[in-house]
């Protein structure tokens, strides 16, 4: 499932991956908010019960959180740029996991498997409407048509997880239809506060007390802050108004991306910079590479329909993707 969206040429005979540079989804990827949209994505799914649940039962977040917060990092990584084998091993390697763990429901006491599709479907869904809500709220220029083509190339990422794509939202109505269809079974447990508490002060050396403080904290309240309103009603805390997260969003993604990307995809594990040395210099992924074909993505009237959600927005509204202007 790879549909080509931006003029790029990458090097012969290298293996695109499962997305590839002419991908929406390799373009953007790379952006540094990813990491404000990974913390947002965390809050968002914690509120699904017997998912975090799941999450609490089976693995070693309370000790080890920030290791845990790196491999999802690494899993998105691998794959969206890694080889087609790579990304595939990836999705074996997270299905055979999945199959042999369990929870027990916080309410009922029944036991229910971590594989269900329909927890894996609000892990998905959760996710891909994080990273695409913080990327266009950043200012990441992103049509409407390009969103649509975001959620509908991710339904591969749903494959490796073990859903059928064919049942999994493949546009942002879509999305947004799943989830006001999902909203009755969502609740803000015990689970959830201890992911909320986690997340707004992880535990670190008290050396690095200041340096969380400075700046984790500032980018957690930023994610938090880019929740709908009736999430923050479950946790039970408030945010600041929309707007105001809108204007701090675009601020720090300027901020982020001043950072030479170069500097920035050093970092561990360094997928991006693997798969340019494979697929060559045309394959460096931005986010604004993709502006060359939005006239040929969008339809007509697609510009006054992002800019009306754009301003639900920024009020606040509802639990629709957010559009930016065209």
């Amino acid at each position: 499932m790879r549909h080509s969206t931006a003029a790029v040429r990458p090097a012969a005979g290298g293996d695109p991956g499962l997305y590839g540079p002419g991908s929406v989804t390799w373009q953007c990827h790379g952006d540094p908010v990813m990491w404000i949209a990974g913390v947002r994505a965390l809050y968002l799914q914690a509120l699904h019960p017997r998912a975090v649940r799941g999450v609490m039962e089976n693995s070693d977040f309370r000790a080890d959180a920030w290791g845990r917060l790196l491999r999802t990092a690494d899993f998105v990584g691998t794959l969206t740029y890694g080889t087609t084998d790579a990304a595939e091993r990836a999705g074996a390697r997270v299905r055979r996991i999945h199959r042999t763990l369990s929870a027990t429901d916080p309410v009922t006491e029944e036991r229910f498997p971590v594989d269900d599709p329909a927890l894996l479907l609000w892990v998905h869904c959760a996710q891909i409407d994080s990273f695409l809500h913080v990327l266009r709220r950043s200012g990441v220029p992103l049509t409407p048509a390009q969103a649509d083509r975001y959620v509908d190339e991710n339904r591969v990422n749903a494959r490796l997880v073990g859903l059928d794509p064919d049942g999994v939202p493949a546009d942002t109505a879509q999305l947004a239809a799943y989830f006001e269809k999902v909203r009755p079974e969502l609740a803000a447990g015990a689970d959830a506060r201890e992911v909320d508490d986690f997340l707004s002060a992880p535990p670190v050396h008290p050396l690095l007390v200041p340096g969380r403080n400075l700046l984790w904290r500032p980018l957690a309240g930023l994610a938090y802050g880019s929740l709908p309103g009736w999430a923050h009603e479950l946790y039970g805390r408030p945010a600041p108004p929309p707007r105001t997260i809108t204007r701090r969003l675009r601020l720090t993604g300027h901020l982020l991306r001043s950072v030479p990307a170069g500097l920035r995809w050093q970092l561990p594990p360094g997928h991006i910079l693997k798969a340019m040395r494979r697929m060559g210099p045309g394959s460096r992924p931005s986010p604004y590479t993709l502006r060359t074909s939005a006239s040929i993505l969008d339809r007509p009237g697609r510009a006054q329909d992002a800019q009306g959600a754009q301003d639900a927005a920024d009020n606040g509204g509802g639990f629709k993707t957010w559009r930016s202007p065209d």
